[in-house]
């Protein structure tokens, strides 16, 4: 099987677990492990480290703000003057993508909101969506650490076949279990998760 949106290869992988590139005996499940590890992480992040392009709409939180999914670029934002449909564009010069910089605590980030400057507002009509955008979503690479977590996980995931009820093995202190959730990965990825205000 291919690897879709994997945060890792196939060859980094198996040189993580020291298997000789010409074995392929195992190709198939460890490509599953990279993609389980790879949308795992997303659920845990609360976002997708890959890009993807496309049109999405948004409730803007006021009038000044419209939080959004991760913003790699945008290509058009419209908004809606009626509830209707989406008839008015705005210029890049109407709005500021934040966090400014690109960065949040530190770490490159792609847009998670947008604010309205000069004289522009987003329209508020009782919760609805009034926010257009067109434009690649998502992070334009993935970050090292996501990487790192990703070969972690795959690999724990990989070698659960070895353990499929969760015991490792025996020890002098009587069964070895394995762990919910490795704190190696957990401090890996604990800061690219999304963080939502209501």
């Amino acid at each position: 099987m291919a690897i879709t949106n994997g945060y890792a290869t196939l060859a980094e992988l198996k040189a993580v677990m020291r298997i000789p590139s010409a074995d392929t005996i195992d190709d198939a499940l460890l490509e599953t492990s990279i993609e389980a590890a790879s949308r795992q992480l997303d659920g845990f992040c609360e976002r997708v480290f890959y890009s993807t392009s496309g049109t999405r709409v948004y409730t803007p939180n006021d009038s000044y703000v419209v939080e959004t999914d991760d913003i790699v670029s945008i290509t058009t934002l419209k908004t809606s003057s009626d509830g209707e449909g989406y008839d008015t564009t705005w210029a890049t010069t109407d709005y500021q993508l934040e966090p400014l910089n690109g960065r949040s605590g530190g770490i490159v980030t792609p847009a998670t909101q947008i604010r309205a400057i000069d004289d522009y507002l987003f329209p508020v009509f009782g919760g609805e969506a009034t926010v257009q955008i067109n434009g690649t979503f998502g992070w334009s690479a993935v970050p090292i650490a996501i990487k790192q977590a990703t070969l972690m996980l795959a690999q724990r995931q990989f070698k659960r076949y070895d353990s499929p009820l969760g015991v490792t093995g025996f020890g002098d202190l009587g069964v070895i279990r394995v762990m919910r959730i490795d704190p190696d990965v957990q401090a890996l990825v604990s800061p690219f998760r999304r963080v939502r205000f209501a």
